[in-house]
């Protein structure tokens, strides 16, 4: 895992090599082991590197083919990067290097942009074709790792994160006020082509894009995927299970193709455990190197809140024998960090749970250079509970009127409190209507067919904001993070089981339960609630970080945003404190807006790290 920046002049003339250096110098946290630049004509690459497959200078870029005609800058890793060697070496292509980058070159030479279909991995890679003059740039099928672009000055220009491209003076100089606007009424990100800077762009999951003479061409999509619309199928087939457990061991098997140290991100939920217990059977197995004779796991937690996962955390410790660290978050070091934070994102965020995943890679890099983590499982399997409402309507609506009473009951027997937890939220809502001024149109993300919802929440409005949180905490501290959940074998395969296989009678995630029955802990296993790496950010919203709102909330800056009703927020945030007024999320994002505009709109130039 990198970072890469580049600068393609198509209308004529020669990058800038003093921005290229500039914006190098803003992704340097994501490459500590090196950095490498290079100009041919019109087009300028620039790469920080992050050493992981192939430490040695062979591994270097940019780096180019046999006869210097391709020069690439790539971040990520291709995890079939061995098998596509050997398929390619048979093809007559002489390989000097170790590395997954001269895969990517070499499987270009073979196939062009064809070559993302062999890919199993994540990547965002910009490919220089010196005799087309063509910059071929790509993104993986889930976008776990970002690409983001913008035209400037009669350039393309493209970058790792948001805050290298602003290293241009005509890039990002206001916001992009409709898509601020519909996260900050709607909690909805990363769900299009567009970024809450004006002008700046992101490659979309699974699609690519060329930039020729003529300029920026239209992104294609390269990869789709259909999740079965069936009710039920094979629901007492024991070959479902055992498929998806062999997907599962052979997604981690080579998820943990590294050179250098990898850990595990472990929160007590079934996922993760899942995860855990899969890799400790890899090491009785294949005894992978970079996991060691004992598996390091990392976690968080919360010793006296209703949100702690110690007890589930415990529990698979105590199974699995694993190399336990755990971090527990303190308000006062949230408010030293807060923001470095918001730099880190680029762009505002949903809640203070992202800061719980920053403190467990904080907690990672000392020990190790990768993590894995148990990201995509829930929208593969359902898992979030609001997709039980989603699967009840859609029944309802075409007629399964028994299933749909049987899954009512399901839902009502095992999670009541949680679905009145919602409507309250909702009521909530409804009475705050005011405080955010500008209008957005109305996303709704468990509208439709529950394999509408979860197709909808895999490539738009859930997972791709989840991966954007979690390539800025990993990266902040110069980690890479990898998701096995999101092998394109495994998720192929999840998505054509009919949707029994991941909803029944109430119960989420049905076929990775049975898969690893005797795998985890039967507490966990069958584990009802929802958390992940949460923090209790009412409780400090409420507590500790009540003068630091107070004083936000009332400053001259915050009053003249055009986003808001400040006296209306302010109002709400002391009812809330008095008691006499719920919490809402929402508070949070403006929260969060208004410290992303003092970031990087308020201040002549935002630091680098």
């Amino acid at each position: 895992m990198c970072g890469i920046a580049g600068q393609y002049c198509y209308t004529g003339g020669r990058p800038d090599r003093r921005l290229l250096a500039a914006m190098s110098e803003r992704l340097a946290h994501r490459g500590p082991d090196g950095e490498g630049t290079h100009v041919s004509g019109s087009a300028g690459l620039v790469h920080r590197r992050l050493a992981i497959i192939d430490l040695s200078p062979d591994g270097l870029q940019p780096m180019t083919n046999e006869d210097r005609t391709l020069w690439l800058v790539f971040n990520g890793e291709i995890y079939n990067f061995v098998e596509l060697r050997e398929e390619l070496a048979h093809k007559g292509h002489t390989f000097y290097s170790k590395s997954d980058t001269e895969v990517i070159l070499h499987a270009y030479e073979e196939w062009g942009h064809e070559c993302l279909a062999r890919f199993n991995g994540m990547w965002a890679f910009a490919l220089w074709d010196e005799k087309k003059q063509e910059l071929f740039c790509a993104r993986d099928r889930f976008g776990i790792k970002p690409f983001y672009y913008t035209g400037a000055g009669g350039s393309f220009l493209f970058a790792s994160e948001i805050k290298a491209l602003l290293a241009h003076p005509e890039a990002g100089k206001r916001p992009d006020n409709e898509i601020l606007c519909t996260y900050l009424t709607w909690g909805v990100q990363d769900h299009c082509s567009r970024t809450m800077f004006g002008g700046i762009f992101q490659i979309e999951p699974a699609h690519a894009l060329v930039v020729t003479k003529d300029g920026i061409q239209t992104p294609f999509r390269y990869w789709d995927v259909t999740v079965n619309p069936e009710i039920r199928g094979g629901d007492d087939d024991p070959t479902v299970a055992a498929r998806l457990k062999d997907l599962l061991l052979a997604a981690t098997r080579i998820h943990t193709r590294s050179d250098v140290a990898v850990g595990t991100c472990l929160s007590g939920g079934i996922d993760s455990s899942a995860l855990t217990a899969t890799i400790n059977t890899l090491i009785r197995s294949d005894a992978p190197e970079s996991v060691g004779e004992r598996q390091k796991t990392f976690s968080v937690v919360f010793p006296g809140t209703r949100f702690d996962e110690s007890r589930y955390i415990d529990e698979v410790v105590a199974a699995t024998g694993v190399d336990a660290d755990r971090t527990e978050p303190a308000p006062g070091q949230l408010r030293e960090d807060i923001g470095h934070l918001v730099y880190l994102q680029d762009e505002p965020f949903g809640s203070l749970s992202i800061y719980a995943q920053y403190c467990v890679m904080r907690l990672a890099q000392k020990k190790v250079k990768v993590v894995l983590d148990g990201q995509g499982a829930d929208e593969l399997l359902a898992g979030y509970l609001g997709y039980q409402g989603s699967y009840i309507r859609g029944l309802i609506r075409h007629l399964h009127w028994g299933t749909a009473a049987r899954e009512i009951a399901g839902s009502l027997r095992r999670h009541r409190a949680f679905f009145a937890a919602a409507r309250g939220q909702l009521a909530v809502r409804r009475t705050r209507r005011g405080l955010v001024k500008c209008t957005a149109k109305p996303i709704d993300r468990y509208g439709g067919t529950l394999d509408a919802v979860l197709h909808r929440e895999l490539l738009s409005t859930n997972l791709p904001a989840l991966l954007h949180y979690e390539d800025r905490n990993a990266m902040g501290f110069s980690l890479e993070s990898r998701v096995p959940y999101l092998d394109v074998r495994l998720v192929e395969y999840v998505a054509s089981l009919p949707l029994s296989q991941k909803i029944r009678g109430g119960c989420t995630k049905v076929a990775l339960r049975t898969a690893i029955r005797g795998l985890v802990p039967e507490s966990v296993r069958r584990r009802g609630d929802k958390m992940g790496f949460v923090t209790p950010e009412e409780c400090w919203m409420r507590d500790e970080l009540r003068p630091f709102m107070l004083d936000l909330f009332s400053s001259d800056r915050f009053k003249g945003r055009p986003y808001w009703d400040a006296d209306a927020v302010l109002r709400d945030y002391q009812e809330f404190l008095a008691g006499t007024t719920a919490y809402s999320p929402e508070i949070w994002r403006i929260a969060c807006t208004e410290l992303w505009l003092k970031t990087f709109f308020d201040t002549a130039a935002a630091p680098v790290l």
